[in-house]
């Protein structure tokens, strides 16, 4: 059995918790005297009502606080808001509860454990958040929970509140100097970034924020796994241990989640997998999947309903090569910034690289041609195989593997196309998750702190995003600082049919690689001997995003159930007895060679209620069940897959394979 009081450092925990609390509430005076140095002029406090109506409070500059204000309209809306809205910068609640709740776990993961904590707690994921640090020779597991849970609900019954101070790269340095990991940190960031500190109880951290007034309002809270990370994801430093949690307002909520994991569990994709022999991996190959041959049914249909909508919309396939010198991963900056998540191998002396993302084999597509403005906007699509060299402790079913394929499409433009290309590109992926059955929410990430480019060019790139989501007519979220530093982006997180969410597709301008690899397209000059270049704008964009991870969540998303225009066994023709297999062969026949996949079970003397049964079983939409009468009329029994197998016949409707393949023809063309 493990041991849950694992020994800690405690002349460790005794020197640099006092010491950090110290520099705190130094810094914090210091700054607080500065701030009541500053004028106190009156300002009006501007808000809408329930009701939508403009309401103007009195208040006074470097003084008054959002609480202070709530306090104002309701004291029930102060004691129940979390989070404030402050001249138009949002925060989503969740995100601040649960990164909130991410601190208390460090808090308690320190003093239980004396470890070094390694990140300022995460945002909220998807689905959780987590804690990494450092323990030494300490492996986490289960057995440790209970007492992570109980330090996390004695810090909220003591109402531990959240305080904030900014500090200097000099003055972090100082407060952290006993943690390697923040050091490095706090090493990494500019000599004139912002860096805010918060303090909560005797924890006090690197975080950017926002928390939740008090940790009080953490009412249940539950550790979900421990696990093993490396130190910045780098296979070669430290090893670190990840703690990952949930928690809520309320029990009842946390009940419900939990339920929802359970319920989830039945539906994994690597389990319906196995059983419904779509797919496997072996050790020879870890994190590169084999697909059988229904599972590759589903594969290429996808991939297939992606094409046809390029035909549609305009995008021309190419095929690209799946390795390069790695003289093109130097050029489009690749090298220096992802090479160790790349398999790269020599050739006659020289360094190649399987390709991790096809944007700089498009470049070169794109530089190959130097085409006219009558060609732009120019939109490649590939589906070429890609290779990622992930962590083998991160490898995870078909959602994170080392081989996988996307739908991934480059968009070159000029800059007056961008807001038009932008537009077709969301309705290209409202059509798509609309047929899924998915909602989704949109996101627009602005500028980063660390950026490239010019300001101008930033500001005009964001303007278009923004008039493109408003001429898209859904609603979005305003996601400042967030954008890649090459570009500003739309994330698009889709719910599914359990309400998890997942981010699959992608949007992102980019100004670098057209730069790096010196894009140009050619404009008519005044001077007709003469040709005008200009620099072409490049939009990264996938729908599916992987291939892979979208079957994944497709899987579970239907519980294993594939509408009919999606399933590998769209229907199995089932004889009653062993007088009717020539006929269930023949409609079998007919059914195939109108391209629906179809199999017969004429399995002899087996009874027709355990042919139903195992059909059911095996997920066939469309059960077709033969007897004589059937035989005799041409026709077929259609018994629905949820029906259960013990139902009458009678029960079910009859149709002729004519009708019956109009019925296929209307769903496969409506995504039924």
């Amino acid at each position: 059995m493990a041991n849950n009081h694992h020994p800690k450092d405690e002349a460790y925990l005794s020197a640099v918790i006092p010491k950090r609390i110290m520099l705190f509430e130094d810094l914090q005076a210091n700054q607080l005297e500065y701030l009541q140095s500053l004028p106190h002029d009156p300002i009006k406090v501007t808000y809408r009502d329930g009701n939508n109506v403009e309401v103007v409070i009195e208040g006074t500059r470097w003084e008054t606080t959002p609480m202070e204000i709530a306090m104002q309209i309701s004291k029930g809306l102060a004691k129940s808001a979390l989070v404030s809205s402050v001249n138009d910068e949002l925060w989503d609640m969740r995100d601040a509860f649960w990164h909130s709740s991410a601190f208390i776990l460090g808090q308690v993961l320190e003093q239980e454990y004396g470890c070094k904590l390694c990140i300022e707690p995460c945002k909220a994921r998807e689905e959780d958040f987590y804690y990494d640090a450092f323990y030494g020779g300490l492996s986490l597991n289960e057995l440790h929970f209970p007492n992570i849970e109980a330090g996390v609900a004695k810090a909220a019954r003591e109402k531990l509140r959240f305080e904030r101070i900014e500090v200097t790269k000099d003055q972090a340095l100082e407060m952290f100097s006993d943690n390697e990991f923040k050091v490095e940190t706090i090493n990494d960031l500019l000599e004139d970034e912002t860096i805010t500190v918060y303090r909560c109880g005797p924890l006090v951290d690197l975080c950017s924020g926002p928390h939740i007034p008090n940790i009080s309002f953490v009412k249940a809270f539950k550790c979900l796994k421990a696990s093993s990370a490396y130190w910045r994801g780098d296979r070669n430093r430290e090893s670190l241990q990840r703690v990952n949690g949930i928690s809520f307002p309320d029990d009842k909520q946390l009940k419900a989640y939990l339920m929802s994991i359970e319920e989830a569990k039945k539906y994994d994709h690597r389990l319906l997998g196995q059983q419904q022999k779509l797919f496997f991996c072996h050790e020879r190959s870890p994190g590169s999947w084999f697909f059988l041959p229904h599972g590759t049914r589903v594969y290429k249909k996808l991939m297939e309903f992606i094409e046809n909508e390029y035909w549609k919309r305009g995008y021309a396939e190419v095929i690209t090569p799946n390795m390069y010198n790695m003289k093109l991963w130097e050029t489009s900056g690749h090298a220096a910034n992802y090479k160790e998540n790349m398999f790269t191998f020599d050739i006659d002396k020289q360094e190649f690289g399987l390709k991790p993302m096809n944007c700089p084999g498009h470049c070169l597509m794109f530089q190959h041609s130097v085409p006219s403005y009558t060609e732009l906007p120019m939109r490649l699509a590939d589906f070429g195989v890609l290779h990622r060299n992930e962590a083998s402790g991160a490898l995870s079913g078909l959602t994170r593997v080392r081989r996988f394929q996307q739908d991934d499409a480059h968009i070159f433009c000029t800059k007056d196309q961008v807001r038009e290309e932008v537009k077709g590109v969301l309705e290209f992926f409202d059509y798509v998750y609309t047929r899924f059955g998915f909602t989704y929410e949109l996101k627009l990430s602005t500028r980063p702190e660390k950026y490239l480019g010019d300001l101008e060019t930033w500001n005009r790139a964001e303007n278009d995003l923004e008039q493109a989501l408003e001429d898209f007519g859904k609603p979005f979220l305003l996601n400042e600082g967030d954008g890649a530093f090459y570009g500003p982006k739309i994330d698009i997180t889709v719910s599914d049919a359990m309400k998890r969410k997942f981010q699959c597709a992608t949007l992102q301008l980019d100004f670098q690689l057209p730069n790096r690899f010196e894009l140009e397209y050619a404009l008519p000059a005044k001077n007709e001997d003469k040709v005008k270049r200009e620099r072409p704008v490049m939009i990264h964009r996938a729908v599916l995003g992987s291939v892979e991870r979208m079957f994944a969540i497709l899987l579970e998303h239907y519980k294993g159930k594939w509408p009919f225009w999606l399933s590998p066994r769209q229907a199995i023709v089932c004889s009653v007895s062993n007088n009717q297999n020539d006929y269930a062969k023949k409609v079998r026949d007919q059914i195939h060679e109108a391209r629906y996949y179809v199999d017969v079970d004429i399995i002899m003397n087996r009874h027709i209620k355990t042919k139903v049964k195992e059909a059911q079983r095996a997920q066939y939409n469309y059960i077709l069940v033969v007897g004589d009468e059937e035989a005799k009329t041409g026709q077929v029994t259609v018994r629905p897959r949820d029906e259960g197998p013990l139902s009458s016949r009678s029960k079910f409707p009859v149709m002729s394979v004519e009708a019956l393949l109009d019925e296929f023809k209307h769903k496969t063309a409506n995504f039924l």
